[in-house]
């Protein structure tokens, strides 16, 4: 049995035998108290992992544009490999695809009202929604200003537009050309350190890079270690 099981078997222990020792109730007491039948702590649940196989929100188009973007925003250098292919693409695919891509979390119904610095964007278009928008929109624009798809540009040139692109520089109609920007590099730097259940860090290269050891249990075997580097094997919630 693994020492994390006994450990939690013996929490359940404790508590019973301290809710014990405090209450006691019986006859018409228990019935109440208990409901009169047995009630047990439901099981935790680990979101289901991420099939990077297929596509569930991007279209193939869209999702080499993401790919070209990304790869300037985290490329391949000598500390990792680069952001498609530590499966960037597909953990911000899954992402659109749930909770985070219809913006469950926010009010939608407006009237939209420009709101306070401290009080952030105020709007109703989701994540999803920049994502479909923006991206056709940056095609067609790059498509106007510089003759050819993003896809095809030179590196030079990639960088050259995303600079601008950050800047403000572009208008999307819709909104900002910079909109789009900020949303593809927060989404490419949460993929790659993100755990890899959900799509993202693949062989958890980005926790390698950093040397962040992952979702490991406790680190009561190496809290006495003084002035010494601990190298620590990254630990998925898939290994768990």
């Amino acid at each position: 049995m693994k020492r994390r099981k006994v450990l939690k078997g013996g929490l359940v222990l404790i508590a019973s035998a301290t809710v014990a020792s405090v209450f006691r109730p019986v006859g018409a007491a228990m019935k109440v108290f208990t409901g009169g039948e047995t009630w047990a702590v439901p099981p935790g649940r680990i979101p289901e992992i991420v099939d990077g196989s297929k596509l569930v929100y991007f279209t193939p188009r869209e999702a080499a544009l993401v790919k070209a973007v990304y790869d300037r925003l985290i490329p391949a250098d000598e500390l990792s490999v680069s952001a498609s292919e530590a499966g960037c693409v597909t953990f911000t695919d899954n992402q659109l695809m749930g909770p985070f891509g219809s913006a469950q979390n926010r009010y939608k119904l407006g009237p939209i009202v420009k709101g306070t610095p401290e009080q952030g964007e105020q709007t109703i278009i989701t994540p999803a929604q920049v994502y479909r928008t923006g991206l056709a929109a940056m095609e067609a624009h790059c498509q106007k200003t510089v003759g050819k798809s993003f896809i095809d540009l030179s590196d030079e040139e990639k960088d050259n537009y995303l600079e601008k692109m950050e800047s403000g520089s572009f208008d999307y109609g819709e909104f900002n050309g910079n909109k789009l920007f900020s949303l593809m590099l927060t989404n490419v730097k949460e993929g790659f350190l993100a755990d890899p259940l959900y799509g993202g860090n693949k062989n958890m290269v980005g926790w390698r890079m950093i040397g962040f050891p992952g979702a490991r249990y406790d680190y009561r075997d190496y809290i006495n270690i003084k002035g010494k580097r601990v190298e620590l094997e990254p630990i998925s919630l898939i290994m768990i």
